[in-house]
């Protein structure tokens, strides 16, 4: 994707000090630049997406998921970003800022991620492919698409010459589909000061943006027995097996309470079927409606106890994610909405059910909306895809978002 060294904006915008949404009535040519520019560009997003979900990058798998870390950084460079890489335990991070044409402004903070939930090898008997508007392969939804949708929207605002209204900060995180456990704390710098939050993650299947999410923890339950031979000294023996199941049994009831969700993702245990097994582990994976649901479950699980004579129960949270709860009167998505109806698009928005790294800022009360990656379909499902039809549309509408000044998006204080 061309860019071209950003210049001033020689457009008029209605100023952030009045509050309003943009007048796009003051920004005459603009919606009809971006949305002929975008459809320019949309081939070549369309092949970077293809390409990027062609570089498999597994959660964990560190030289995969550097190695695409090293292609996104070459790409954002090329329009106009400083890139930093954070080395993680399972992977780089990235950190990359573009300048804005008032550096004064408070920041708008992107998150992203380039892992995948697919193992590497997946590539082997599902080829990324494009078969009747739809790209297809693992992790082109989520979400190697809205990388280059960004990397896309950059490039249209250098092809046009004009620079981001504000800077604007990008975090990509290499661990988000096991729950950014290490990459948390990336997000969380970067959010003192932003003057509001844009995710990436795709929209709901209709192409609705997400102005909520539920909480999400993963919880490792780990039982210890006592190992003895199983037909000549089973009465030694304690089976961590048999206490796992049975704690599995009481925690299911935890499901039923309001707000909880509850999916038991991984059960290992045991050795051999003649010796009874000292250890079994079961990996949970639990949603939220709300703050106090989360609260509440996690410390029922943190008091569990054996149930047998000889075993040792233990929890320990692996990752964990705040409820973000929905807000009444959203100022941000009027702000999209507004955008999209200048460059003729219909854009609404609507809770979600899935977690990701919005929640860190949502939960805190931050102007934050996700959704802003490729709509499609099946993400983590083998019929994961993209609808190609939609990319210059997404194009036009992150363009706008980067370089219409913002309306006032939180009250001021009084007094």
């Amino acid at each position: 994707m061309p860019s071209s060294t950003p210049a001033a904006p020689a457009f008029a915008a209605q100023g952030e000090a009045d509050g309003q949404a943009p007048d796009t009535a003051a920004l005459p040519g603009l919606p009809r630049a971006l949305s002929a520019r975008a459809r320019t560009l949309a081939g070549a997003v369309r092949r970077r997406c293809a390409d990027l979900a062609r570089m498999e990058s597994p959660s964990g798998d560190a030289p995969r998921l550097d190695a695409l870390a090293e292609e996104l950084v070459a790409g954002f460079e090329a329009t106009g970003a400083v890139a930093r890489r954070e080395p993680g335990p399972a992977g780089d991070h990235l950190v990359l800022t573009w300048a804005g044409e008032d550096e004064s402004l408070a920041h708008l903070l992107v998150v992203g991620h380039h892992d995948t939930v697919w193992p590497a090898g997946t590539l082997a008997d599902w080829p990324v492919t494009e078969q009747d508007g739809l790209l297809s392969g693992p992790g082109v939804l989520d979400m190697k698409a809205g990388l280059a949708l960004l990397e896309g929207a950059f490039a249209l605002l250098a092809d046009l010459g004009r620079r981001p209204h504000r800077p604007v900060r990008l975090v990509v995180v290499s661990d988000e589909e096991v729950g950014s456990p290490d990459g948390k704390r990336l997000v969380e710098r970067q959010l003192p000061g932003a003057a509001a939050v844009l995710g990436l993650e795709p929209p709901h299947p209709d192409g609705r943006l997400k102005t909520a999410r539920r909480g999400s923890t993963r919880v490792l339950l780990t039982v210890t027995g006592r190992e003895a031979h199983a037909g000549l000294n089973a009465a030694e023996g304690t089976s961590a097996v048999d206490e796992l199941v049975d704690q599995l049994v009481a925690v299911r009831g935890l499901a039923c309470q309001p707000g909880t969700e509850l999916n038991t993702g991984r059960i290992s245990g045991g050795s051999r079927a003649n010796v009874i097994a000292g250890r079994a582990e079961a990996e949970l994976g639990l949603r939220f409606a709300t703050p106090e649901a989360q609260r509440r479950t996690l410390d029922h699980l943190a008091q569990l106890t054996a149930l047998r004579p000889g075993a040792r129960v233990r929890t320990e949270v692996l990752s964990s994610r705040p409820a973000w709860p929905e807000r009444s009167g959203n100022p941000l998505l009027r702000h999209v909405r507004s955008l999209a109806a200048a460059l003729g698009q219909q854009v609404d928005g609507a809770p979600a059910g899935g977690a990701g790294d919005t929640n860190i800022a949502g939960a805190r009360g931050l102007p934050t909306l996700d959704g802003l990656g490729a709509v499609g379909a099946g993400p983590h499902a083998r019929h994961e895809h993209i609808r190609v039809d939609q990319l210059a549309p997404r194009i036009a509408l992150l363009a706008a978002l980067l370089a219409v000044p913002l309306p006032r998006l939180r009250e001021r204080p009084k007094g």
